[in-house]
């Protein structure tokens, strides 16, 4: 794995981050963050278009960080108070979505090997299967949790004939034991799917979804409190999945999937 820099798009870096390559382990050695872009929308069944979102992102954030951009709220600058670099993108074509997946997967197990945490950029939900993997893969299978920001569950058996989609990743995670049913916790559902079947095989599984109405009843600080106390308890580590569409599409309008929010 060598770095392809951006499939889509100028090749700068988020923020003007230093370069590195997957490929080279040396060159991210003393990472903490690394970031990783996945051009890849084979997974959508709506509109589709999330590949050219790591150029997007990095297009729109490219000036070099020069400190005057530091949280208010927590008083940290995390490019100074920690090291990140960019690796670029995955080589990822949606013609080939096994291959696709399975290259992301191994650049993501390589950072999370490295000891960095990896950022992927996307790219439609099917990319979380992969990450998700690549992460376990070093942590150990069912001692990563999930908490997955997201209007939908995502854990559909099947689409098209395919057992890989943006609407399935959830349920293949749970089902290859990368992830346990019992600290998979999902926030924000909404909406007319998933259908009481695949409720049922959720319930089996143990998890834990929040959805809006529940958020608005009990207040979304106390919701996430309760959800984060269940994913840090007997893991190693917490993935971390957010789909565009968990924002409402007055505010977020390019989803492949838009669902109102309340």
């Amino acid at each position: 794995m060598t770095r392809y820099g951006p499939m889509f798009g100028p090749d700068v870096t988020f923020l003007g981050v230093e370069r590195c390559d997957i490929g080279e382990p040396g060159t991210y050695a003393d990472a903490d963050v690394v970031i990783v872009g996945a051009p890849f929308d084979g997974g959508t069944t709506n509109r589709p278009g999330t590949r050219f979102g790591p150029s997007a992102i990095r297009q729109a954030c490219y000036l070099e960080h020069d400190g005057s951009r530091p949280s208010l709220a927590l008083r940290t600058d995390g490019l100074r108070d920690l090291k990140v670099y960019d690796a670029g993108d995955v080589e990822m074509f949606s013609g080939d979505v096994e291959r696709a997946l399975g290259a992301l997967e191994e650049a993501v197990a390589a950072v999370a090997a490295a000891g960095a945490i990896p950022v992927v950029l996307g790219g439609d939900h099917s990319i979380t299967l992969p990450d998700a993997k690549g992460v376990a893969r070093h942590h150990g299978y069912g001692r990563v949790s999930m908490v997955h920001f997201d209007a939908h569950a995502d854990t559909g058996e099947i689409e098209f004939g395919s057992l890989y989609g943006h609407g399935l990743p959830m349920r293949r995670l749970i089902e290859s034991g990368a992830i346990r049913g019992d600290r998979f916790l999902q926030i924000g559902l909404r909406g007319y799917w998933p259908g009481p079947a695949v409720l049922d095989w959720m319930a089996e599984q143990r998890m834990r979804s929040y959805e809006m109405s529940e958020i608005v009843a009990r207040g979304v600080d106390e919701c996430l409190t309760e959800a984060f106390g269940i994913a840090v308890d007997e893991c190693e580590g917490v993935f971390l999945s957010v789909d565009i569409d968990v924002v409402d599409p007055g505010m977020a309008p390019g989803t492949g999937t838009p669902s109102r929010a309340a």
